[in-house]
C-alpha cells in the first residue's frame, strides 16, 4: 500500500475507523486518526486496550508493503425495537 492511500484513510474527515490486513493474516483497528502515523515506508499503529481510546497503550510499526488491504470497520447495528421489520 501507499503511503497516500493509508493516509488518506487516516484523515478522511469525519474520520471513520478502519482495518489494516497484513500479509501475515494479521489485523490492526485504527478506531481514532491520534492513533496512527504515516511514513515514506512505514506506518506506526497505536493499540488502545479501550475501543473508544485515543490514546495507545502499545504500538506496532508496519512496513507499508506489507499492508494488504484497510477497509472500513462497519458500525455495528442497533435494533430499532427489538423485533425484526419481516415479522411486522
Amino acid at each position: 500500500m501507499t503511503q497516500d492511500v493509508l493516509r488518506s484513510y487516516a484523515r478522511t474527515e469525519p474520520f471513520r475507523p478502519f482495518r489494516l490486513t497484513l500479509s501475515t493474516g494479521s489485523v490492526l483497528d485504527v478506531r481514532h486518526p491520534d492513533l496512527i502515523m504515516v511514513g515514506y515506508r512505514a506506518a506506526v499503529v497505536g493499540i488502545s486496550k479501550r475501543v473508544e481510546g485515543t490514546a495507545f497503550d502499545r504500538t506496532v510499526h508496519v512496513d507499508l508493503i506489507h499492508i494488504v488491504t484497510a477497509e472500513e470497520i462497519p458500525e455495528p447495528s442497533t435494533p430499532s425495537n427489538g423485533t425484526d421489520a419481516m415479522t411486522a
